[in-house]
């Protein structure tokens, strides 16, 4: 495994949706998620986080050290399973093992760190295997995200369709086409603002500069590989990246993010905005502390 990063970071993250559904709400009919008391539109970060293990999972297609834990058609407990495997863990000789090597836990513990990139990333819950109490323990991630909120109110419109294609025989002896629905935003910019701990990378998972790499490309192009006829078009737009001179950092996250301002162009026009060109952003480089480096990844 390479050497942990040493330096902290924050960073910001700009991307917008046309005529589509960014995040759906199941406890409401699917509909795109707002704030009802602003009308901001909201992405949560669970969203985020599964685009870009989508992404690392579609370049580095299960390649050692890059597999993703979290993944769709594969039990947590399988992938647990995994390293007691490895370390020679087993049913029956678990309290042996508990007893000759006081580590074994962290040892479980580091081995899939090492082998799965999201929770190297992001942290994990392992502690789902209850078998002899064997458990992979618990992972605190040196990324996080904060949920995405659009930069103005959004309005979600319901969209009425129609298909040729009938369900059930009996249904088409009575109908020639059946009736759908599906809910969209016309346009909506949206701003995420994130977290990269070198403390906790250095002290529990061990993400690395390449692993940091990759975390960036995967944020840029998250949508890329991603498209569908429910989401529209989304595309990532900035990706601004503050980088700390120390592992523990060097100021406040909430003054690097509010260096970062988006604005419409004409504050006049009632119109609502439509593109991304309707918008401006701007970085107040001038007020940014000592030991802080700006860079625009976009």
């Amino acid at each position: 495994m390479c050497d942990p990063i040493q330096n902290r970071y924050e960073f910001v993250i700009l991307f917008d949706v046309e005529n589509g559904n960014p995040n759906g709400d199941p406890d409401a009919g699917n509909m795109p998620r707002v704030d009802p008391e602003t009308g901001l539109g909201l992405v949560t970060d669970v969203c985020l986080k599964r685009k870009i293990r989508n992404y690392v999972e579609t370049v580095k297609e299960d390649a050692q050290g890059f597999r993703i834990y979290v993944k769709d058609g594969i039990p947590l407990n399988r992938s647990d399973l995994e390293s007691f495997t490895a370390l020679g863990v087993t049913e029956k000789n678990v309290k042996e093992k508990k007893k000759s090597d006081p580590e074994i836990d962290k040892k479980l513990r580091d081995w899939m760190c090492a082998n799965f990139y999201d929770i190297r990333t992001f942290g994990a819950v392992m502690t789902t295997f209850t078998k002899n109490a064997l458990n992979c323990g618990q992972v605190r991630g040196p990324v996080q995200f904060s949920f995405a909120h659009s930069v103005e109110p959004v309005v979600p419109q319901e969209v009425t369709i129609t298909r040729v294609a009938i369900t059930t025989e009996a249904d088409a002896e009575r109908k020639g086409t059946e009736m759908g629905r599906k809910y969209i935003i016309p346009y909506g910019l949206y701003r995420c603002e994130g977290f990269v701990s070198a403390n906790l990378a250095r002290k529990t998972t061990g993400f690395s500069d390449s692993d940091l790499e990759l975390l960036w490309e995967a944020i840029i192009n998250m949508f890329e590989h991603d498209h569908s006829a429910a989401r529209g078009k989304m595309a990532v737009r900035e990706l601004i990246v503050f980088k700390h001179n120390s592992e523990l950092g060097c100021a406040p996250a909430w003054k690097l993010f509010e260096s970062v301002q988006v604005k419409r162009k004409d504050t006049d026009d009632p119109a609502p905005a439509r593109s991304y060109q309707d918008y401006t952003v701007t970085i107040d480089e001038t007020s940014l502390p000592a030991g802080i480096t700006c860079i625009r990844m976009i």
